[in-house]
């Protein structure tokens, strides 16, 4: 049976040069770099040549600014306790949105009990932040300002360098979860004013299990792990050098291929939307028609239930999701859509697919071909549907 994966935003398949470059590191390469003989040394280099790449990909101009994590998620904690514990002399309250993955909502619910305020911002109905929300929320208590650089449900890319702009000129840190976003958007640390950047390998044809985060040069925060003293004192543990190779390599790769893949991507989602919202009536389009990631369709079909759908789309051959892949086996709707005002049970109604560079037009007029059949037929054993129809 055919198969088509478009779940991009929960995994991406790690690309064969990445898988290349790899190889070695798990045997012949294997020295652990904080030794000082020759394995140590050659597995030390391998580790900076990777962390210039990956400083590279996202305009950092010191590649000791690069600390390298387990993840996405790892690098969102230490983000933020690692500001919230370096600072809380000079103040108490973070500024995020509602919208923010589980990463950072519940490091701030953390916090919150431990004595922090925060301020979670709303959204608009396509889930944009509001400048004038940032600049309203600030406080001389406020210490971080967090917000995501693109939603991985609906794919909205925010307004980020506006709001870092008034962050800075209240010289407050600015952090945001750049996971969804490297290595598929142009990206630049300097231009967009972050203080502090997460991003994650496995999002972009990397490995998983290998993240990092980007920290300004004088920026005040404490290590979120104890131990040794790798990472400049960052963050211990022995590095995961195979890993952190592969990260490395997946960036240079992104760099040479985004134009070219982002422009394919835009078309591919773009028809995927219009011949999803033409063909499948009370059906509508979530996030913002534009500005979203270039793989992202997220869609709610009204009176059939998001898992079902994913189920008969699975027995189809078609990889989807409802929502972040990090959720996926929690009952309540999704707390981005809710966000941007949509009922839950219209939220439980959702379908999230992205599209990454293996797929093509067939795979969109196959998807395009198989769920109105879907809803139909559900819609179909629906008496709820029926009635309200």
């Amino acid at each position: 049976m055919r198969r088509i994966y478009l779940d991009h935003a929960a995994t991406t398949p790690v690309h064969p040069q990445v898988a290349e470059a790899m190889a070695p590191y798990f045997s012949k390469d294997f020295g652990n770099p904080s030794t000082l003989y020759s394995y140590g040394r050659e597995a030390k280099g391998a580790l900076e040549e990777a962390r210039a790449k990956v400083a590279r990909l996202i305009g950092a101009k010191q590649p000791e600014e690069i600390v390298f994590t387990s993840g996405g998620t790892e690098a969102d904690n230490f983000a933020l306790c690692g500001i919230a514990w370096a600072n809380q002399k000079k103040g108490n309250h973070i500024i995020t949105t509602s919208i923010e993955h589980h990463a950072v909502i519940n490091v701030c619910k953390f916090l919150e009990k431990r004595g922090f305020k925060v301020t979670y911002l709303p959204v608009d109905k396509n889930g944009l932040v509001d400048s004038l929300e940032v600049t309203k929320a600030i406080t001389d208590e406020t210490i971080l300002v967090s917000v995501m650089h693109a939603n991985n449900e609906i794919g909205t890319v925010e307004p980020i360098e506006e709001i870092a702009e008034i962050v800075k000129e209240k010289r407050i840190y600015f952090h945001t979860d750049a996971v969804q976003a490297v290595g598929h958007l142009s990206i630049n640390v300097d231009k967009m004013k972050a203080d502090l950047l997460a991003m994650s390998a496995h999002k972009l044809y990397g490995p998983k299990g290998v993240g990092a985060l980007y920290i300004r040069r004088g920026t005040k925060i404490v290590p979120f792990l104890y131990g040794g003293e790798q990472e400049n004192k960052r963050r211990a543990s022995t590095e995961n050098i195979a890993g952190i190779v592969g990260f490395g390599e997946a960036c240079s790769l992104a760099q040479k291929d985004m134009a070219e893949e982002e422009k394919s991507l835009t078309y591919l989602r773009d028809k995927l939307i219009e011949g999803i919202l033409n063909s499948i009536k009370n059906s509508r389009l979530n996030g913002h028609p534009k500005k979203r990631l270039p793989g992202n369709v997220n869609v709610s079909v009204e009176g059939v239930e998001g898992e079902s759908m994913l189920l008969n789309l699975d027995l189809a051959g078609v990889c989807a999701s409802s929502g972040s892949a990090c959720t996926s086996s929690i009952l309540e709707p999704s707390h981005v859509l809710t966000a941007i005002g949509i009922s839950p049970e219209v939220a439980h109604s959702s379908l999230r697919f992205t599209l990454g560079k293996e797929n093509n037009e067939e795979d969109v007029n196959y998807v395009l071909k198989v769920l109105p059949e879907i809803v139909e037929k559900l819609r179909s054993m629906s008496p709820i549907y029926q009635k309200e129809k």
